[in-house]
């Protein structure tokens, strides 16, 4: 199966104090890189990040190896996000998606190969029960999902209606995003004047 892996990181990052696409980690790595990084590793044969807040800014910051999604609505929600990159991903002969969102910035390779593993159209991550990334979705369900997609409620409900394969790797990682900065290091870079 040929995956296209997708980071969505359009958003501004309000409750992060700007947009997670400009955070990193304390080793100066930027969390957008760790997560091409981490799809490229589990097998993702192309990777797209969606991006939209402070654009050409995070933008420099995407590995030349990965493909920039412009989400021209990303103030919209998470919907416009996952929209923008699931017709960028109908342009490339990607038999599914494999979604993450970039405030994962340790999200294991582990846990991405074990619900690619699956080999089904639709199967997401859970961590101790609890729904998370990533996401599997395959071609066959991209029009439908992202027509049903609406502000920042993301594929969840979608996923649970058609039967996704639950995939747990609670024993890999926590499973949790970084909603609000945790040190001065994971901030996201202040605008520029």
């Amino acid at each position: 199966m040929n995956v296209c892996g997708v980071v969505l990181a359009a958003g501004a990052g309000s409750r992060f104090g700007g947009p997670k696409a400009l955070a990193s980690l304390p080793d100066g790595t930027p969390w957008v890189a760790r997560a091409v990084e981490t799809l490229l590793g589990a097998g993702c044969s192309d990777v797209l990040v969606a991006l939209g807040a402070r654009r050409s800014e995070a933008a420099a910051l995407v590995p030349a190896i990965a493909t920039v999604v412009p989400v021209p609505e990303w103030s919209g929600g998470l919907a416009a996000s996952v929209r923008a990159a699931l017709h960028a991903a109908a342009m490339t002969d990607a038999d599914a998606v494999l979604l993450v969102p970039v405030d994962t910035p340790d999200l294991s390779v582990e846990s991405c190969r074990r619900v690619l593993g699956t080999g089904g159209a639709l199967a997401r991550a859970t961590y101790r029960g609890e729904p998370g990334h990533p996401v599997l979705i395959g071609r066959t369900h991209w029009a439908a999902l992202a027509s049903t997609l609406d502000g920042d409620r993301g594929a969840g409900r979608y996923l649970a209606e058609q039967g996704a394969v639950v995939v747990e790797c609670g024993d890999l990682w926590h499973g949790r995003d970084i909603d609000e900065p945790l040190a001065p290091s994971l901030r996201a870079a202040p605008a520029r004047p």
